[in-house]
């Protein structure tokens, strides 16, 4: 029964690599992957001679540690307070609330997120008005300044309650004699979630922790690529906005499977590294 899955793996996951020839390669569609010379090492020197990509390196990292570390702390922190919920009916509620913007795609998030931080009818501005916070609206979108932390923040919005899922499954398998016991010896609801719940967890975090920071090259390329525009583009080029704009837009494509590779090598050496801190810390591990 496993060799449907097997073959669909080595057709759609292994044989693509094959592609990555193209990156020692001068690519010439009209001749083909075969035929197109060879190159060598020229299109990875040329990638790291570029000053723009250095920029869209440091975009990248940026935007995926900010993303990484809210989006994580807002799951645990979310599924933490949910599971406090002792109303059953109100807790499906807000789990299911929560899911929603999971489904929605980022075509229609990003259409939200910029009518919600207009300048001219933002309910965001016209709220710190209320408040007297601010004196004049804020062009939030064209500054680079709040470029990383909106994509950070619209980032926790559509996935907290998502990924909230993963942990509020771990939680239930809590043995309930534990808060029983907690409770006769007069524990507080913290002191519970410090030294029962989190512990209990820890694998789970520890192997999410792990799997995410594989994804640190991946800075959201749907969701940058809408909320971008020229104002900010200093900040917001990332490195799949890079192999689109300076590779595949240019008909570059040994030069833009150079930096595929480049982000895939780099991508597992995360892993890996992540994976050695964790058995250090004698934690969950993947590899």
């Amino acid at each position: 029964m496993i060799v449907p899955f097997v073959l669909y793996e080595i057709l759609f996951r292994y044989v693509p690599i094959f592609g990555w020839v193209m990156a020692f390669k001068d690519y010439q569609p009209f001749k083909g992957i075969i035929a197109s010379d060879w190159v060598g090492l020229n299109n990875f020197k040329m990638l790291f001679q570029d000053s723009e990509f250095w920029y869209a390196l440091r975009n990248t990292i940026g935007i995926s540690f900010l993303k990484l570390i809210t989006t994580f702390l807002a799951a645990i922190i979310f599924a933490l307070m949910l599971n406090e919920v002792k109303n059953m009916l109100f807790k499906r509620t807000i789990q299911t609330v929560s899911y929603l913007p999971h489904f929605v795609s980022w075509v229609v998030a990003a259409s939200i997120v910029m009518t919600v931080l207009s300048p001219e009818s933002g309910i965001l501005n016209q709220v710190l008005f209320k408040l007297h916070i601010i004196k004049e609206p804020i062009v939030w979108m064209g500054e680079t300044k709040y470029f990383w932390w909106i994509l950070a923040l619209s980032q926790v919005w559509k996935e907290t309650g998502w990924n909230a899922i993963v942990y509020l499954a771990a939680m239930t398998s809590i043995d309930p004699e534990l808060y029983d016991a907690a409770s006769v010896d007069g524990a507080s609801r913290l002191q519970k979630i410090r030294h029962i719940t989190l512990p209990s967890i820890a694998p789970t975090i520890s192997m999410l922790l792990i799997l995410n920071v594989g994804w640190l090259l991946n800075a959201g390329f749907e969701q940058v690529l809408l909320l971008r525009n020229s104002m900010v583009e200093d900040v917001a080029q990332i490195l799949d906005t890079y192999v689109l704009d300076y590779g595949i837009s240019m008909y570059r494509y040994s030069y833009a499977t150079a930096a595929g590779i480049f982000k895939s090598v780099i991508s597992v050496i995360l892993v890996l590294a992540a994976n050695k801190i964790a058995q250090k810390l004698n934690a969950s591990t993947v590899v």
